[in-house]
């Protein structure tokens, strides 16, 4: 594994124990897809590190299960927002 790979691995999985962000936000903050950040934190950082893997692993696994919610709420906004404008 490359060094700048090691290093963004390291500097994604800390981003996610500080923030809690989920997936898709780690992606924008950092400048890459959500599937490396998804490899990244899956794959490479259990390689590197089992015991940090650990932790952002139960951070995946939490926002995987509110994942439904936080839809829900996007899509109650964003009718909210169009009733709005027409009324």
């Amino acid at each position: 594994m490359n060094d700048y790979i090691w290093q963004r691995v390291i500097d994604i999985a800390n981003h996610v124990l500080n923030t809690g962000d989920t997936v898709r936000a780690v992606a924008e903050a950092f400048g890459v897809s959500k599937s490396t950040v998804h490899k990244d934190l899956t794959e490479r950082l259990c390689q590197i590190n089992p015991a940090l893997a650990q932790q952002v692993r139960q951070i995946l696994e939490t926002n995987k299960a509110e994942r439904h919610l936080r839809g829900g709420e996007a899509t109650r906004r964003k009718y909210r927002e169009k009733r709005e404008k027409v009324g």
